[in-house]
């Protein structure tokens, strides 16, 4: 007997069993690892915003970087969006999360010198304001990573 010699059967279907709705929290399908804290803001908050201001030429250069891996950035008068690669994503996270950040003094700048670029990053509910100028591994690690975000000159 071949496929069309077949008897017809009307026989119907197994219906599929009904799938349940489930509610998965926010830090658990956010990549970033958000917390509890996050559930009002999202993946949209803001991690972290530098600014470099100052030096001879007056600069002023922004960074922000949020939740879901996309960073905006200032310079000149001219602003633009693009994402971070997920390593990129990865290591800015790392470096936010360096115990070694909370021992750095809200601010470090050298009165006596001048024409220094001033940077200040706002995370974690914390300003800190320097101009590099004192040892502070964690924070120059950030803001070298930071800086890779900025469009080349």
């Amino acid at each position: 007997m071949t496929v069309s010699d077949a008897p017809s059967s009307s026989v119907s279907p197994v219906p599929s069993p009904p799938v349940a709705s489930v509610s998965v929290p926010p830090s658990a399908s956010d990549p970033a690892g958000a917390s509890p804290s996050d559930t009002v803001t999202g993946q949209s908050r803001k991690l972290v915003t530098m600014t470099i201001s100052g030096g001879f030429a007056g600069v002023h250069r922004e960074v922000v970087l949020r939740g879901d891996g996309t960073v905006r950035t200032t310079d000149r008068g001219a602003s633009g969006v693009h994402r971070t690669t997920a390593a990129q994503f990865a290591r800015l996270r790392a470096l936010l999360a360096d115990p070694a950040l909370a021992d750095v003094p809200a601010s470090s700048l050298d009165e006596g010198a001048a024409d220094r670029f001033r940077y200040t990053l706002r995370f974690d509910g914390r300003t800190i304001t320097t101009d590099r100028s004192a040892d502070e591994p964690a924070l120059d690690r950030l803001i070298d990573a930071l800086e890779k975000c900025l469009p080349k000159n």
